[in-house]
């Protein structure tokens, strides 16, 4: 997959941290070019990534950060049976 990204350095960094945590490879990196004028500070980056096309397993529990999890479904149904 090839894409262009456009952002701040700082955003450029994180977008391609995103993209190889989740599990992508980066298989060409173009050179950042800063852009001018309105766009000052901005930067354009091309990538080309290697896409993970099988499907992960599912992780055992999402990470809530400690915030309880509330089953909808359940909460529906016994509202309306109650």
């Amino acid at each position: 997959m090839e894409i262009w990204l456009t952002g701040t350095p700082a955003e450029l960094d994180a977008a391609t941290a995103a993209l190889t945590a989740a599990g992508h490879r980066i298989a060409q990196r173009g050179t950042r070019w800063p852009l001018t004028g309105a766009d000052a500070g901005r930067c354009r980056l091309y990538l080309r990534l290697s896409v993970v096309t099988t499907a992960r397993p599912a992780s055992r529990a999402p990470d809530t950060g400690g915030a309880a999890l509330l089953d909808l479904d359940t909460a529906r149904t016994h509202r309306m049976t109650a």
